[in-house]
Parts: structure tokens; C-alpha cells; sequence
């Protein structure tokens, strides 16, 4: 068993979290070879999920010799286990905080990165052409008080100017006839993003970036990092090893503090989780007055995220527990089923027979980070998306090909994301930061 430095309990890093996940049931996991011998390459790549194998395809396609090795297999992490929504984000950190630390032209540029981020998965799917069950025209917030929708009225303007377009307020007496009816008091709709079928995406990642020629090495799970030598640094695994002059981290919330040491205390893995259940009929849908495809979120700071997919299952998703074990998954399961039948009560005789959990990863500065590994010379390191993996980590996953091959990227690298990422307190005991942080936030969402 590797020597491996994580936070969370083991079981959260086994199968048991996803054994109900709706996405296995719609995307095979493919065929891919574990390693079992002494390779080398000219980049190595741990973790196949959105980062690691946009990096890995942008590097192939430039002529590079890159082996990604995944522990269990490609898009078993966040990236085949997610709400599906490409969208805006990437930071929990404000305009007004990137202003405080880097100056106003810097969070101006971290806005049309956001906006790039959501183009640039856009253009993948097109070029691969890639059938992920695309739909939702942007995304859609629902003020869950009156004051929220207020403070949406009062947001237009920056949005016109940091995104270039205007959002669609709807008043909440519209929300019925707009199919958005769930108890809300009015509602924004940022015409950028789309949702899709996370695992689609990601398993199409993995077949171009093995189309062009990258040795994606699955149950080949790296177990240490040997120093740097002439022939450049080694990674071990269970059954072999490759050696190679530079090197991409890229497992995000599933990372270790040991690999390499620096990631230790640099990122915070918390839980999110998410319901989908059965076919709603449209009379159904009529019932509740929700009949809109619109990926939506709500103004909670433990916020609600939840879709009505293509084929009329509804994807419902909240923050998760603060620890795995079988008890706080019962209650978790619990209360998400709660939220539901009180956000969308004709709904209550409703089966959701899937329900899953998995990590999304913070920072201390709640900014996403693409960048070298200090200390480590050709090594570096895509991580944090804030729960908005799917655009902001692929895009993460473009940049490092860049990086990596000693370019300047040639899009939007604003300084929050090259701000390199400070330690949390209290070291491998950092998840204890998590219980204040929700009793505060619990207390601003009454």
C-alpha cells in the first residue's frame, strides 16, 4: 500500500462514495493498461481527470512524450463525479478581494479568464466533437430571500462590465411562468456556460489525449517522488516507475501531502454531494411549476446547485459532510433529500435513486493555482477550482502544457491564478477549519 499523506478518512478515497453515481451508468470506464515496467517520458502527469488530461492532450499535440498515471482510473475523482456545469468560477475569492491583493487590472483579468475558461471547453468539444448532452443557456441564480434579489438588481452593472453582456432578471412573480418555480424570490441568468454530462466530457478527454499519443496508465497509483538525477525524477507506483525531466500535479482534492511535500497544508479538500433521481414526467414538472433546463445555484453560502438534465432526471446538489464514515454519509444522504422535497415539494413521492459524494478543493486564499512547484525544477502543479472544475481546470490543464514547454501561455494567466498558494493552519489537522467555517456560513444564509 503506498505511503501516502492524505487527509480525509480512507474509505473516501475508495469506491464506496460513487457506487450509486448516476455518470457510471452513462459512460463506460474503457480499457487502459496498468504499469508494470521502467518507462520514460518527457513529462509526467498524476491524476487523468480535467487537468491532467487537457494538459496531457495540448502537450501530445505539441510533440511531447507524456504518461499520465491515475490510481484508480481516468475520471474516477472529481472530474467523473460532478454537477456537470461549465461555467464562470474558479475562485471563491471576490472582485473586491483580488482588487485587495493584486490590484484592480488583475481581478479584471481574472473575470475574462473565467469567461475564457468557458469558451476554451467549448471549443475542445467542438474540435473532438464530443456528444456530452450539452444544454442550459448560461446559469441561473436563485435568491433564496428577498434582500438577494435586490443585491442581483444591483450586481448588472459590474456584470455588463466585467463579462460583456446583461444578465435576464426574472421578478419572482415571473418564476412559475418562467419554469423556475421552487420557492425562490427572483432570479439572474449570466447568458455564459452550459451544463453537461461531466463523465461524457472527461471520457472524451481521455480517448483524444490516447489518440495523440499519451500513455494513460490506469490502477497505477505513484507512491513516491525520487529526487531529480540525470535522468530526471523518478515516479514510483505500485508495479513500475518512469522517469522524466518535468512533471504536472493534478489530483486536486484527491492529492497527497507527500507528493511532493510541498502540496502539504496547501489545499483543503471538502465534500460535496449530490441526488438524481428518476425520470420526472412533464406532468410532473407542470405539477411543481419547474420545467427549465437551466443549470441553477442559489444565494446560499452553502449553496444549492441543481439542473433538470436532458432526459428529465433532476440533478440536485449541497455541500457534504465534515468526515466519511457510514453515519455522517446516512445523515448527509438525509438531509439532501430534505433540501429537496422542501425546494421542490410535489416532488416528495419522487425516487433519487443515485446519490454519491466527492471532494472539491480550496485554498487558503480561495484562488485556483496553475504554476511550477517551487524547489522543484521542471515540476509543477494545477489545483483548487472551488467546486467549478469543469472549465476552470481544463483551462488550468492548457496553461501547465504551456508552462511546461517554457511558453507564456498564449490566453488569460491573471496573477490570482500565479499567486503561489500559503498553508493552512494546523498542517494534516486543517479539516478542523472546516466546522467554524460552516456554523458561520450556516448563520449568513438565515
Amino acid at each position: 500500500m503506498a505511503n501516502l499523506k492524505r487527509i480525509w478518512e480512507e474509505p473516501t478515497y475508495g469506491n464506496g462514495p460513487i457506487h450509486e453515481c448516476w455518470w457510471a451508468e452513462t459512460t463506460e470506464t474503457g480499457d487502459w493498461p496498468v504499469l508494470d515496467a521502467d518507462e520514460t517520458a518527457d513529462v509526467i502527469i498524476i491524476g487523468a481527470g480535467f487537468t491532467g488530461l487537457s494538459a496531457a492532450l495540448h502537450m501530445a499535440e505539441a510533440g511531447m512524450d507524456v504518461c499520465v498515471l491515475e490510481a484508480r482510473h481516468p475520471f474516477w475523482g472529481a472530474s467523473g463525479r460532478n454537477g456537470g456545469f461549465c461555467c464562470l468560477g474558479g475562485a471563491k475569492a471576490g472582485f473586491s478581494d483580488m482588487t485587495r491583493m493584486f490590484g484592480q487590472d488583475a481581478a479584471r483579468d481574472f473575470c475574462d479568464t473565467e469567461r475564457a475558461a468557458v469558451e476554451f471547453v467549448s471549443g475542445l468539444l467542438d474540435r473532438h466533437g464530443l456528444d456530452v448532452d450539452r444544454h442550459s443557456d448560461g446559469e441561473t441564480q436563485l435568491a433564496h430571500r428577498p434582500r438577494d434579489f435586490a443585491d442581483m438588481r444591483d450586481s448588472v452593472a459590474h456584470i455588463e462590465e466585467m463579462y460583456g453582456v446583461t444578465p435576464t432578471l426574472i421578478p419572482p412573480e415571473e418564476l412559475t411562468q418562467a419554469g423556475l418555480n421552487g420557492g425562490f424570490h427572483g432570479a439572474s441568468t449570466i447568458p455564459i456556460g452550459f451544463a453537461l454530462n461531466p463523465r461524457k466530457y472527461a471520457s472524451g478527454l481521455a480517448r483524444a489525449a490516447k489518440a495523440a499519443g499519451v500513455r494513460i496508465y490506469a490502477e497505477s497509483e505513484v507512491t513516491a517522488i525520487e529526487p531529480k538525477t540525470d535522468k530526471g525524477y523518478r515516479f514510483r507506483t505500485t508495479g513500475g516507475s518512469v522517469a522524466a525531466p518535468r512533471f504536472v500535479i493534478a489530483t486536486n482534492g484527491y492529492s497527497s501531502d507527500n507528493l511532493p511535500d510541498w502540496m502539504a497544508g496547501r489545499y483543503l479538500p471538502t465534500q460535496s454531494a449530490i441526488l438524481v433521481t428518476r425520470p420526472i414526467t412533464h406532468y410532473e414538472q407542470l405539477e411543481q411549476g419547474w420545467t427549465s433546463t437551466q443549470m441553477c445555484y442559489d444565494t446560499r453560502n452553502l449553496l444549492h446547485y441543481f439542473r433538470l438534465m436532458p432526459d428529465g432526471r433532476m440533478l440536485f446538489g449541497m455541500r457534504g459532510g465534515l468526515s466519511h464514515t457510514p453515519q455522517t454519509e446516512a445523515d448527509i444522504r438525509k438531509q439532501i433529500r430534505a433540501d429537496f422535497e422542501a425546494m421542490f415539494p410535489a416532488w416528495r413521492h419522487v425516487e433519487t435513486p443515485h446519490y454519491w459524494s466527492g471532494l472539491v478543493c480550496l485554498t487558503r486564499d480561495l484562488l485556483p493555482y496553475a504554476g511550477p512547484v517551487p524547489g522543484m525544477e521542471g515540476g509543477f502543479a494545477g489545483f483548487a477550482y472551488h467546486g467549478n472544475g469543469v472549465s476552470m481546470g481544463s483551462y488550468a490543464g492548457r496553461l501547465l502544457a504551456d508552462l511546461v514547454q517554457g511558453k507564456t501561455p498564449d490566453l488569460p494567466y491573471p496573477a490570482p491564478m500565479r499567486h503561489t498558494p500559503r498553508k493552512f493552519p494546523f498542517g494534516r489537522f486543517r479539516r478542523l477549519l472546516m466546522r467554524p467555517a460552516y456554523l458561520h456560513y450556516a448563520w449568513k444564509d438565515r
